[in-house]
């Protein structure tokens, strides 16, 4: 499997984008966000995205260039539609103007529609937290529901439904969680498609409602389903994913799971807390750093080496995928060189 170091994905990445027509600044926000999802290691919403918005763009799905606007706003609040753009682009301008509100008023929240797939959903609270302020998003699939199946269905129903926060620390990386609803992303069934694996037990049934490891389950007739998050209390996933279509869904007006087959949208909301309209903020600071060696002090488990906060991993790999390049799986990139040669390009220029 080929090994690619940040940069040449990067540039990658803006050759077929801008190819297909989308202006650059808007190109190089959507591949900074996907080669970052590489390195944090969410490969399923990384440049594995490329031929997918390459080919959204070409059928229509997803538009090039969209007009942002502000639908409604109050100081506290915002309604942003995208005008079908890369999410990626309407959801960074919906959470700085969150950002921007809650420096002025203490809190705001912003959601947003018409935007396409706005990605990894975690990058976004980590936008706040970067700037010592707290973030919260979820994201919903509009009116597409057929990934997840409710607690106690064997039939797609819901979306993934992902949930995310981070807070800023003191000299230390922001805690950061970042969470589907489900048991997994649908995109991590698509990674191990792509390279002939089996997933988890416990991540799929098939058509007929039969626990399965086979991935190509969820793309056969009649689909599989991604099971709720929490096996054995998995109706709290359920609740969860139920929430998410709620406040995503219906503050967005993108829509809530109703059976459409494919997504024209994610329903977005992100809410933003200044810490300083709250409590001092050494205080905020000297209590989350208290939490943290008070966690880390607990005696561990069997097999394992050290107890990690929620975004401690996914920060390690960075550095490491940094310092030793990002691997795709050798479809992943077949695909990738077939959406250059169906923009016009040539993939051997990449060689280098």
């Amino acid at each position: 499997m080929p090994i690619f170091t940040p940069e040449k994905l990067h540039r990658i990445g803006i050759d077929l984008l801008v190819a297909s027509g989308v202006p650059d600044d808007d190109a190089r926000c959507v591949v900074d966000h996907l080669v970052d999802s590489n390195l944090f290691g969410h490969d399923s919403h990384g440049v594995i995205r490329y031929p997918e918005y390459v080919k959204a763009i070409q059928t229509g799905r997803f538009q090039a260039k969209g007009q942002i606007a502000v639908l409604k706003e109050t100081p506290c609040t915002a309604v942003v539609d995208n005008g079908g753009a890369l999410g990626q682009v309407g959801a960074t301008f919906a959470m700085r103007r969150a950002i921007d509100k809650a420096k002025t008023y203490g809190t705001a929240t912003v959601s947003l529609r018409n935007t396409s797939h706005v990605g990894r959903v975690g990058a976004y609270p980590l936008m706040a937290a970067r700037e010592g302020l707290i973030g919260f998003s979820c994201v919903n699939a509009g009116r597409m529901g057929h990934q997840i199946a409710p607690f106690g269905g064997i039939d797609g129903r819901l979306s993934t439904n992902p949930i995310a926060f981070a807070a800023p620390r003191k000299d230390a990386d922001p805690i950061m969680v970042d969470m589907t609803t489900s048991v997994v992303a649908e995109g991590k069934i698509r990674v191990a498609r792509n390279q002939g694996k089996q997933v988890p037990e416990g991540w799929l049934i098939d058509g007929e409602g039969k626990p399965s490891r086979d991935p190509n389950v969820m793309y056969a007739q009649p689909r599989g389903a991604i099971l709720p998050m929490g096996g054995v209390v998995a109706h709290k996933g359920f609740a969860l994913g139920i929430m998410v279509e709620i406040l995503a869904g219906t503050l967005s007006q993108q829509g809530c799971a109703s059976g459409a087959p494919a997504m024209a949208s994610n329903g977005v909301m992100f809410t933003v807390y200044h810490p300083d309209f709250f409590v001092e903020r050494e205080w905020y600071e000297n209590e989350v750093e208290t939490m943290v060696r008070h966690i880390k002090s607990s005696r561990l488990a069997s097999g394992f080496s050290e107890i990690l906060l929620p975004g401690e991993p996914e920060f390690r790999l960075a550095q490491k995928r940094r310092r030793d390049g990002i691997e795709l799986d050798d479809t992943t990139w077949t695909q990738i060189k077939e959406a250059a040669v169906s923009v016009g390009l040539d993939s051997g220029a990449w060689a280098d």
